[in-house]
């Protein structure tokens, strides 16, 4: 069917060019999801009565329909809103005027989307009261794992805070971390501080808090002290006197995020006491002042057993130990937000510990800015195993920076809308949420049009998995980033676990990495239903099964093949499934104004280009071990092994994809 629609999607375009702009706009994607024109030069005043805000401003500006009525309410939830069409008027009601903006926000939607405007009768609120945006960016402007430019916080623009703030605002997020949870100390400097506060300052309107990254031992590094041992007098004075000072500053400023003893970031252990003594003396501290903990769960150490198990190790000995207004920051997965992964088991375990989950919209492991991957799928598998409600957050690491389109690929956009419209509320489906992206991001309203990228959105996440780690594989990246393939990469005297080979075993026998009771026993830290389906190679559901399991080369799987010729399909329907995409977008051409189209086009043919590099590279090694014939109908490998094991990226271009390839 997939070739099918190849077939048959120029023509249909042709036949359906009527319903595009014969001669679109030129546009650079700054203006991401909000591309509603205004309303006669700026809106008129006459139209919108009520409470005056930023919600007035919006709709005085963009909304074309009728009157329209802002009232605060008493007795709606507190960030939620209803609207009502009422006497010839539509009725926006909230508790306060960010819940006002929200409400504007969904109306402004349903006229950007072409859904109808009249007859309305509509009541929501957001499922989760932290809805938040983590920021790895650094003092120096750069920002790790970003592939967008640099921060947008470092010599702030009025003018894009502004329109940042407008962005999250329209989806729901209602919290920004403004640095990197690799913080250095001087994130608590009075400078920096003073920067937070103007920043602060300029999203509060939007409904949007200010959060900071610390470091654990800012005390040392920027008080002077001897120490940081969180049961220290002296430390817990000098951490109440720079609270003190934040809220003097932030009056709303929403409290601390913090990455402690993992890859080397110091933290409580370090002094001979717990997560539990490090976030609880944090969490006293701002109590007062009703501010939270977020403390990371991603832990890990040099050390014989298996890195998945580590954070359900050091996290459950506390469970039911932290103060209230912590909260655990668990990353959806045991490892690092791999193409895919099981569900981190710490989730389901905690039963007596607020958890939070952290997604990540920055592409690391997925190609960086130039794969076009859409994430709600992932994080709708995610939400099949770990219910919604067990969870008191969600954050997600923000894939923003100064380029012109804000997330380096226009379709990198989508993962930031769905972030938020997600954590709004979680039960809407990653096809509903793309649908209305497309709509306003690509005016695409028009099923027969909108159809196939919508596919291409909703295929995306899979295909990736089949040309990158199929069936299980995970960790397999070059060295000194994660972009591209290098299962070989195993430096003398490198820690293990920081090497691709301590997840893939590969060996004569088979692929894989033993998690079975047998093996580093990590099943059994998840429920007894899936610990005995996950132990089992039988029952491992096989997306998952190099996983769990070394699995055999002649292993007999569902399709009838061996567990190589499925490795070998896996890979090719990923390579076919990239070239796919670029089909479908190559016939959007007379659909999208010249600019965009021509940048995305550049970005899927590199795609495409690394989906071969990624099957050559990962086919052409294991089959060292496997010693296996790759099947006649696979297209084969059009790079040999000595030469995949020279290729090399310029870190440059990890960070700037623009900036090419070498050897």
């Amino acid at each position: 069917m997939k070739a099918l629609k190849g077939l048959f999607l120029p023509l249909l375009v042709l036949l359906t060019a009527g319903w595009c702009a014969a001669a679109a706009p030129i546009e650079d994607g700054s203006r991401l999801w909000l591309r509603l024109d205004t309303v006669d030069g700026g809106g008129s005043t006459a139209r919108i009565s009520g409470v005056a805000g930023v919600a007035m401003t919006e709709l005085q500006t963009y909304w074309q329909g009728g009157p329209v009525v802002l009232r605060q309410q008493k007795g709606l939830p507190r960030e939620g809103y209803t609207i009502r069409s009422q006497g010839g008027k539509t009725v926006i009601s909230a508790a306060g005027k960010v819940g006002l903006f929200y409400g504007a926000s969904h109306l402004l939607r349903l006229q950007a989307t072409g859904q109808p405007c009249e007859g309305l009768d509509i009541s929501e609120a957001p499922f989760y009261d932290l809805r938040i945006l983590d920021h790895w960016d650094n003092p120096n402007g750069t920002c790790e794992r970003g592939f967008a430019g640099r921060s947008i916080f470092f010599d702030p623009d009025p003018a894009r805070i502004a329109m940042y703030a407008r962005a999250n605002a329209s989806v729901g997020i209602n919290g920004t971390v403004l640095n990197n949870v690799n913080a250095k100390p001087e994130a608590l400097s009075a400078a920096s501080l003073e920067k937070a506060r103007s920043i602060a300052d300029q999203l509060r309107p939007y409904g949007i808090r200010v959060y900071l990254s610390i470091n654990f031992a800012s005390p040392i590094r920027l008080g002077g002290l001897k120490t940081a041992d969180p049961l220290d007098a002296g430390v817990i004075r000098w951490w109440k006197a720079k609270v003190d000072e934040i809220y003097r500053l932030i009056p709303d400023f929403g409290g601390f995020l913090v990455k402690a003893n993992s890859e080397g970031e110091p933290g409580p252990q370090d002094f001979g006491r717990t997560h539990a003594d490090g976030a609880n003396m944090l969490a006293d501290i701002l109590r007062p002042h009703k501010g939270i903990v977020m403390w990371r769960a991603f832990v890990y150490k040099p050390q014989s057993s298996d890195r998945a198990n580590q954070a359900c190790e050091e996290f459950m000995p506390l469970d039911g130990r932290f103060r209230d207004n912590v909260v655990i920051q668990i990353k959806n997965g045991p490892v690092d937000f791999q193409p895919r992964e099981p569900y981190s088991p710490l989730f389901t375990a905690l039963r007596h510990t607020s958890a939070m989950v952290e997604f990540q919209l920055t592409q690391e492991y997925l190609g960086a800015a130039n794969h076009l991957v859409y994430l709600a799928p992932l994080w709708q598998e995610f939400f099949s195993f770990v219910p919604p409600g067990s969870l008191r957050a969600m954050a997600g690491v923000a894939n923003i920076g100064d380029d012109v389109n804000w997330c380096g690929h226009h379709f990198a956009q989508a993962n930031w809308y769905a972030f938020g419209r997600t954590a709004w509320n979680p039960s809407l489906t990653p096809e509903a949420i793309a649908t209305e992206w497309l709509a306003q991001t690509f005016d695409l309203r028009e099923a027969s049009l909108r159809d196939p990228l919508l596919g291409v959105m909703l295929d995306s996440r899979e295909a990736a998995v089949s040309y990158m780690m199929p069936l299980g594989l995970h960790h397999i990246f070059a060295g000194n980033h994660h972009y591209g393939p290098e299962p070989w990469y195993s430096p003398r005297g490198l820690r293990a676990d920081w090497t691709p080979p301590y997840y893939h075993r590969a060996d004569s026998v088979g692929l894989g990495f033993d998690r079975t009771l047998k093996g580093s026993a990590n099943v059994a830290q998840y429920p007894d239903s899936l610990a005995r389906l996950y132990n089992d190679i039988e029952t491992c559901p096989e997306n998952l099964l190099a996983w769990f399991h070394h699995v055999p080369w002649d292993h007999r799987m569902k399709s009838g093949r061996t567990f190589w010729d499925e490795l070998c399909r896996k890979y090719d329907e990923g390579v076919r499934e990239a070239r796919r995409f670029l089909s479908v977008w190559d016939a959007m051409e007379p659909c999208i104004d010249a600019r965009r189209f021509g940048e995305v086009q550049r970005k899927l043919r590199i795609q495409a280009r690394d989906a071969v590099w990624w099957r050559d590279a990962c086919l052409l090694y294991f089959q060292t071990f496997s010693q296996r014939p790759i099947p006649p109908d696979v297209e084969h490998p059009v790079h040999n092994l000595d030469e995949m094991m020279r290729f090399k990226i310029r870190i440059s271009m990890y960070e700037n994809p623009e900036s090419g390839y070498t050897k």
